[in-house]
């Protein structure tokens, strides 16, 4: 709570009251009725009145993010060398009076946004690049009256540091610092070294003058149409680049992709021929294994061959026909006769037993299945 306003409150209102009873004392001696104890309440009340009026224009009370400028009628140089600090503060009435300076932190916005700033309509700081192109820069500066400075900010600037300290200042240090760089590095690889250069520069600024910046913000940066017309072009032109890299890069994955496939059915097609190579190798190995067991049984029964030429010549033979007076040319099986067949003059029936030699004349046999 201040208390110095409210202070100030109960005298005014006590002042309503004076003059409440000064009205109440002419109405009442319109009308002939005694006004003495009216004019004696009036007195005293007006005194008392103009005591606390007295001290109430020497109290001050100052906020904890103020300072208070006393400027002093009874000092030589016209003002105190000391800032009154937060709290209730006396100085002398109606002849020193206090000007009070916010030491909290403030934003100065300049912007291209009609709404967005300090002045209405376009306030973004116009500047050129090294290499003379014209761009538009929306920023921020982040400041505050710095307590130990604030008598002689008044001294130098008053309440006109603001509009004649603080925005001048950094429209020309931010101009001069693009002047040092070139359009592409104002937008690109050394805009952060662009803000830096602002703030270190303005900050200098700032000091001397009894302010110290917080931060510098740089909100943006526009081009004339002309140039940001050939930066789309010139960005366009970089991303099909790119594009066209990419789809190469594609390309090749695709072919390489392809010729690994490619080579691995070719390594598939080799493991399988020599696993049909392996394989067959293997199985000529096991016929010669087979055909020299068959070679050695053989040689150790020479009718084997001949039985197995029987059983092979035709499964499905019951009947042989053979002559009379010729003998067997070889031992057969076990051969069943056929039902209902008939034998000729000249030929005879086989048993199923196995026979022995019977002669037979000449005729050529034949067998009936």
């Amino acid at each position: 709570m201040n208390f110095a306003n409210a202070f100030q409150g109960v005298v005014a209102l006590l002042w309503l009251v004076v003059i409440g009873l000064i009205v109440l004392a002419v109405v009442r001696a319109s009308r002939g009725q005694a006004i003495r104890a009216t004019t004696t309440s009036i007195v005293v009340l007006a005194v008392v009145a103009l005591i606390l009026t007295s001290v109430s224009a020497g109290l001050v009370f100052v906020e904890p993010e103020e300072r208070g400028v006393v400027v002093s009628a009874v000092s030589p140089t016209g003002f105190r060398e000391d800032a009154l600090q937060p709290g209730l503060r006396w100085v002398i009435p109606f002849l020193e009076r206090v000007e009070i300076y916010t030491v909290d932190r403030q934003t100065y916005t300049m912007s291209i946004t009609p709404s967005e700033g300090q002045i209405e309509g376009d306030d973004s700081i116009t500047a050129r690049t090294a290499d003379g192109q014209e761009i538009f820069m929306d920023a921020s500066v982040i400041y505050q009256v710095d307590p130990t400075k604030v008598v002689q900010l008044h001294i130098d600037w008053q309440k006109r540091y603001v509009e004649e300290l603080v925005r001048p200042l950094a429209r020309g240090v931010i101009r001069d610092a693009v002047s040092q760089y070139g359009v592409e590095q104002v937008y690109s690889s050394r805009r952060d070294d662009l803000q830096q250069d602002i703030q270190t520069n303005l900050d200098a600024k700032y000091e001397e003058n009894g302010l110290n910046l917080v931060v510098f913000v740089l909100r943006n940066i526009t081009f004339s149409p002309e140039y940001a017309a050939s930066v789309e072009q010139k960005q366009i032109a970089e991303q099909q680049a790119q594009q066209a890299v990419f789809v190469v890069e594609q390309r090749k994955q695709e072919a390489e992709q392809a010729r690994q496939v490619a080579q691995g059915k070719a390594d598939a097609a080799v493991i399988e021929a020599e696993g049909a190579a392996e394989a067959r190798v293997i199985e000529a190995q096991a016929e010669q294994r087979a055909l020299d067991l068959i070679a050695q049984a053989l040689q150790d029964n020479p009718d084997l061959l001949t039985y197995q030429y029987i059983t092979k010549l035709s499964p499905g033979v019951q009947v042989m026909l053979v002559p009379n007076n010729a003998p067997y040319l070889l031992p057969l099986p076990t051969i069943e006769p056929a039902a209902g067949s008939s034998s000729t003059s000249e030929s005879s029936a086989v048993p199923a037993t196995p026979p022995t030699a019977v002669p037979s004349p000449s005729p050529t046999p034949t067998a009936t299945p």
